[in-house]
């Protein structure tokens, strides 16, 4: 299965690097990267350690327009810009995380919802966020003062290596020592305690790297599309990264990847799809899809619980499993 995994993700990564040249348009796949490493970073903490966090939004939206204030306003370097943004995820981590680990289940996920609709509001008012227009024209400028980021194809090779990056790091974390003892918190966390672990210590540290995390996904947006909006710390946003983990497949490394790409297609085709369906079938209320993206992303949801209760590339993995147990 190994084996099996590390084909799927080369052949996934020489798909990514030839992208631009199939046609592809490099600041959508961009964003659907953004939103991957996003949803892979929210994966980790409640896949992997069992925590629902409602507020993920606040590290995405908050390191964004962070990243977004240092590189227009302070005329930071990108690089800069992108570990300032990083680091206010993992500080809005820390201050989130002791507050909320706490508390479990509900609770838990409550007090993570009330802390990112506080820094919602921050957002609204703050004079340097630029309120319900957001911050607007956010220059890519030249990486470590050498590379142009204006160039779409140099900034896709860019953010592409940064998302593979971040995914490796995720993908040794879940597999080390400290991987498996956040799976034995989500198991069996009296269990863990039981046999000396400090099951709070772990915890945070999980809740600061999902966060710092997500913080990077949120800063590297802001730097390809250019801007910081009120949607990126919005509860919606929350409520999106946690169906991209659903849909994809929860406590799998590759489910939010695809989770991401299948939330996101649907929101920027939706509108497309449903000219097709007006055409082939001749009823006009297809044509109005592209204004019931919510609907229909929520429909899909629904599907998706119920025909893959694993998530996509969960039901994938045990269908694999289940064709190898009677030769095993």
């Amino acid at each position: 299965m190994k084996k099996i995994s590390t084909v799927v993700y080369a052949a996934l990564l020489l798909a990514l690097i030839a992208a631009p040249f199939l046609g592809l348009y490099p600041v959508f796949v961009m964003k659907v990267l953004c939103f991957a490493l996003f949803a892979c970073a929210f994966n980790l903490l409640l896949g992997y350690t069992g925590m629902l966090s409602f507020g993920h939004a606040a590290f995405l939206g908050s390191s964004a327009y962070v990243t977004g204030h240092v590189i227009k306003i302070w005329h930071f370097t990108p690089e800069l810009g992108l570990i300032a943004g990083t680091l206010m995820g993992a500080l809005l981590g820390l201050v989130f995380g002791w507050l909320a680990i706490r508390r479990q289940g509900i609770y838990f996920s409550m007090i993570t919802l009330a802390l990112a609709q506080m820094m919602y509001f921050v957002a609204l008012q703050a004079p340097f966020t630029g309120g319900e227009d957001g911050l607007q024209s956010v220059p890519r400028g030249k990486l470590f003062g050498l590379i142009d980021l204006s160039n779409d194809l140099t900034m896709y090779y860019v953010a592409l290596a940064i998302v593979v990056a971040a995914f490796l790091l995720i993908a040794r974390t879940v597999h080390s020592p400290f991987g498996q003892v956040l799976k034995g918190i989500k198991e069996n966390e009296p269990r863990a305690i039981s046999l000396g672990y400090d099951v709070s210590r772990f915890k945070l540290l999980a809740f600061v790297l999902s966060a710092a995390l997500s913080g990077l996904a949120g800063s590297l947006k802001t730097l390809v599309l250019g801007f910081a909006s009120l949607s990126d710390v919005h509860w919606t946003a929350s409520g999106q990264v946690i169906l991209m983990t659903l849909v994809g497949g929860l406590g799998t490394l590759s489910g939010p990847l695809v989770g991401s790409a299948v939330v996101v297609l649907l929101e920027n085709k939706i509108g497309e799809f449903g000219n097709l369906l007006a055409d082939i079938t001749r009823i006009e209320w297809f044509n109005t899809l592209g204004e019931s993206v919510t609907m229909v992303t929520g429909l899909i949801f629904v599907i998706c619980v119920l025909a893959f209760r694993r998530g996509i590339m969960g039901e994938i993995i045990a269908f694999v499993d289940r064709r190898k147990a009677p030769r095993a």
